[in-house]
């Protein structure tokens, strides 16, 4: 394929992206989606997509075959994939990123995503991409040379940022909340990850997560706002200790409560008459 016709795949696949979640207006994130290329993210070709019965060879070496809503494989023997496109199309869109913005990407696989956010920012923004796996780690730091903006680390992501941040975006599923991303958040930052349980009973809990939610979190001037944004599936967090109590405290409330009726998060504060699930010293509030 030559480069004209692989530009014209790339644009059609972040049209195609966009419209699916009802943000095409965005351009920019457009533009970014229309501009990185997948395929150096995801390693030589036989790609493998994964599907229901598990993963499928591409038949191609034609990079435009990446180029469609679908998950690819970065490990395929532990499941870690190169995450859904629209997913990630929603959850970017909700960062409401600018120019010269300064966000930490926690679970950054090999930087696919990490390089788009890195356009959104400019380069007078700044991105810490940061992975716990050494062979990813070492992947996304090949692959992102090209993008000044853009510091990769290997590291435990609930270390980090260590400096204040425009916005967080983890992804990798978690039940709690992380001291680090809350409180590095500036007033009127963001927060973005899967929250949730693992399927403990089955895959134990460095399996997908069974029970999840992509929750954006906002610093207000006295306080966090929380926005439920869809149901995920999310590969556990590798450096997440296991907490089967935790777990299961967490699942009742969001049983009870309903995820998508999150309203805020309690942190740090006096507690709250809809607050329904507390770890240490921090809650979910809950609210109709």
């Amino acid at each position: 394929m030559d480069d004209e016709a692989l530009a014209n795949s790339r644009r059609a696949f972040a049209t195609q992206v966009l419209s699916k979640e009802g943000v095409l207006s965005d351009e920019a994130l457009l533009r970014a989606f229309a501009t990185v290329p997948r395929e150096r993210f995801l390693g030589p070709p036989p790609w493998k997509m994964a599907g229901w019965g598990g993963y499928v060879d591409i038949a191609s070496d034609d990079p435009a075959a990446v180029y469609q809503d679908a998950l690819f494989a970065l490990q395929h023997q532990r499941h870690i994939n190169n995450g859904s496109p629209s997913l990630h199309a929603r959850g970017i869109h909700k960062l409401a990123l600018r120019e010269g913005d300064t966000i930490c990407h926690v679970g950054a696989g090999s930087g696919y995503y990490t390089a788009i956010l890195s356009l959104l920012v400019g380069s007078s923004g700044n991105v810490t991409a940061v992975e716990f796996d050494a062979e990813l780690a070492v992947r996304a730091e090949e692959n992102l040379r090209a993008y000044p903006n853009v510091r990769v680390v290997h590291g435990n992501g609930l270390e980090w940022p260590r400096e204040p941040a425009d916005a967080v975006y983890v992804n990798f599923a978690i039940h709690f909340l992380v001291d680090a991303w809350v409180e590095r958040l500036r007033v009127g930052g963001r927060l973005i990850l899967p929250l949730g349980v693992p399927d403990v009973d089955a895959r134990g809990p460095t399996g997908l997560a069974s029970y999840a939610g992509f929750f954006l979190f906002r610093r207000e001037e006295h306080g966090y706002a929380a926005e439920y944004l869809c149901p995920v599936a999310f590969v556990w967090g590798e450096a997440v200790k296991s907490g089967f109590v935790s777990y299961r405290r967490l699942e009742a409330a969001f049983y009870k409560g309903g995820m998508e009726q999150v309203r805020a998060l309690r942190w740090k504060g006096p507690r709250q008459g809809k607050e329904w699930y507390s770890e240490v010293d921090w809650g979910l509030v809950f609210g109709a």
